[in-house]
């Protein structure tokens, strides 16, 4: 039987990968004095919707007027983060990759909000 050497590589290449990934520091959280002025100093798509995922946890304790711990916000919050690649994508199809002006940074700021904590669920 002959040894999986390309099995084997691509394996090692991956948990690499996986090592190096963990090992990298995780940016901090979004300031949001960065978006007041878009004009000069344009933001990423997904920096916006990093400061919008950040976000959830007041979103979550708002639409269902419950403390942060309860039963309700922590559903609230898990379904987001199921919900998450999904609404990356969708405001990746929706928005420009640069946010340049205040009213396309208000519409996607509220777009992955919605998507991330949709209406229906606060309406419950």
């Amino acid at each position: 039987m002959k040894f999986p050497v390309v099995t084997v590589t691509l394996v090692t290449a991956a948990l690499i990968y996986v090592v190096w990934d963990q090992s990298q520091e995780k940016p901090g959280p979004v300031d949001p004095s960065r978006f007041a002025n878009l004009a000069a100093n344009p933001a990423e798509r997904g920096t916006v919707v990093d400061w919008a995922v950040d976000q959830v946890p007041q979103l979550c304790e708002d639409a269902f007027d419950a403390a942060v711990g309860s039963d309700a916000h922590t559903d609230c919050v898990k379904r987001s983060e199921k919900r998450e690649p999904a609404c990356r994508r969708a405001m990746a199809d929706r928005f420009p990759g640069m946010v340049t002006s205040e009213p396309v940074f208000r519409d996607l700021a509220i777009s992955a909000m919605n998507c991330l904590v949709p209406q229906s669920a606060r309406l419950q």
